[in-house]
């Protein structure tokens, strides 16, 4: 095991180098982004993670351009608003990304549901959607705009649709995963079909804070439950992507060098299933429900 995980890279499908550990900016405000961003630069960090629907690719963007590092040097990823399922509205969104970011290209570019928030795990699989904006996707792969694709919340059936019937398989599949709340079946299905799982929230939007079994075993690691957790999802083989504006928190998250023995994986693996993600439910993620508009920006949420 390496001494710092932030130098260690997975290898996408198609041969792209992608660091191991990424800081999620979802809730990070767009007028607040640049300064997380240069910050973990700082530390180390080298991939970053944001999305249309968290409205600060702006930020990101800036924070990218002005963090002291090559363009090259940084790993940026966004993603496709959940909403637009078809060819020309994909192909204006990623052109109106790449505006927002102020970048040339996209590292990677991910759909971010398989069905607008609005009808999220529901019946409709919006296959046909799917399929004119990964065709839009894989366009502006071909171009260099993006260079690598993949998705978010896909489910095996929905993955099928693209490998089935596009020319680029999904290189990337973005989920839920953590202690407590692991979805063994859709990660042994991505990785037989090598698409990289990456594990959003792997601390249970804060909620394994509150385990007590996972905050022994933690003690007895002598490491913090966030660092359990992501170390869990590394040894899984998933990509994870804490999201924190906060630097102490950051660098924490990085320091990684420690193994979780076999047995206490297991044990993790078993934790009794997560039933309550606080105010973060109302997410359509988390089991919740969007507001009126059908949005999933945070600040329509948690107004003061």
């Amino acid at each position: 095991m390496k001494d710092n995980v932030l130098s260690e890279t997975f290898l996408l499908s198609n041969g792209l180098k992608i660091p191991k550990l990424g800081l999620g900016t979802w809730m990070i405000e767009d007028d607040k982004a640049a300064q997380a961003i240069e910050n973990a630069v700082e530390i180390g960090y080298r991939h970053f993670d944001t999305a249309q629907g968290y409205e600060n690719e702006e930020g990101v963007g800036e924070g990218i351009r002005f963090c002291g590092l090559k363009r090259q040097e940084v790993f940026v990823t966004t993603k496709l608003d959940a909403s637009i399922k078809d060819f020309d509205g994909t192909q204006a969104a990623i052109a109106d990304s790449l505006k927002r970011l102020g970048l040339d290209y996209i590292d990677l570019m991910i759909i971010h549901a398989p069905q607008p928030w609005t009808n999220f795990r529901e019946d409709n699989r919006y296959f046909e959607g799917n399929l004119a904006a990964w065709r839009a996707m894989e366009s502006a792969y071909k171009e260099g705009l993006i260079r690598a694709i993949g998705v978010s919340n896909f489910q095996q059936v929905d993955l099928e649709n693209l490998l089935k019937n596009g020319d680029v398989k999904p290189m990337v599949n973005q989920i839920l995963a953590h202690v407590s709340n692991t979805p063994f079946a859709l990660i042994d299905y991505c990785q037989r079909h090598n698409i990289l799982v990456e594990a959003y929230s792997p601390i249970g939007h804060g909620e394994m804070l509150k385990n007590n079994l996972v905050s022994e075993m933690a003690s007895r690691y002598e490491v913090s439950i966030a660092q359990l957790c992501i170390r869990y999802c590394l040894q899984l083989d998933m990509l994870p992507l804490p999201k924190t504006a906060n630097p102490a928190h950051m660098k924490s998250n990085a320091e990684l060098n420690f193994e979780i023995s076999e047995q206490d994986m297991k044990i993790l693996k078993n934790v009794e299933h997560i039933k309550n993600y606080g105010e973060a439910s109302i997410f359509p993620v988390y089991g919740g429900k969007l507001n009126k508009d059908g949005r999933y920006s945070p600040r329509d949420f948690f107004e003061e």
